[in-house]
């Protein structure tokens, strides 16, 4: 099962919005919001709580690649998230999610016992490339009681 599949099939909102997990790396993920007249706001564009589970979809997808060999022993949970909408959205919007930490950095805190946090930044953008909303979600790996 691909992480795009995986999280399709956990996370009821992304289903609920057909995201489209275009790559799913541990260096990059990329996640589409296709243009859809029921997620629109006020102007005809995708409703910010859209964009906002856009972004953190894709933050989730760039988690699970880079950590998924972790999760027999930690459980990756979002802290915290910040979404800044910069230009008006209007048809399809992309995601883009980059690690703002090394993962080798991650795990090694997670290795010394520690619950490390990291950022991921996310760039939302629309189909003629302006960006549209620039968020950060902060991670933690939760080590399992």
């Amino acid at each position: 099962m691909s992480i795009g599949e995986m999280l399709a099939a956990t996370v009821p909102m992304a289903r609920t919005l057909n995201l489209e997990f275009l790559e799913t790396g541990a260096d990059k993920a990329v996640v589409a919001l296709p243009d859809q007249g029921d997620f629109h706001n006020h102007v005809g564009g995708p409703h910010a709580g859209a964009m906002f589970t856009l972004g953190e979809s894709a933050s989730g997808a760039i988690v699970l690649a880079a950590f998924g060999a972790q999760l027999s022993r930690a459980v990756p949970l979002a802290v915290r998230a910040e979404i800044a909408y910069r230009k008006l959205a209007m048809g399809p919007v992309t995601a883009t999610a980059t690690l703002g930490r090394p993962a080798a950095d991650v795990i090694a805190e997670l290795d010394a016992g520690g619950r490390p946090e990291f950022p991921v930044t996310v760039e939302i953008r629309r189909e003629d490339g302006a960006v549209t909303g620039e968020m950060t979600v902060v991670w933690t790996l939760r080590p399992h009681a």
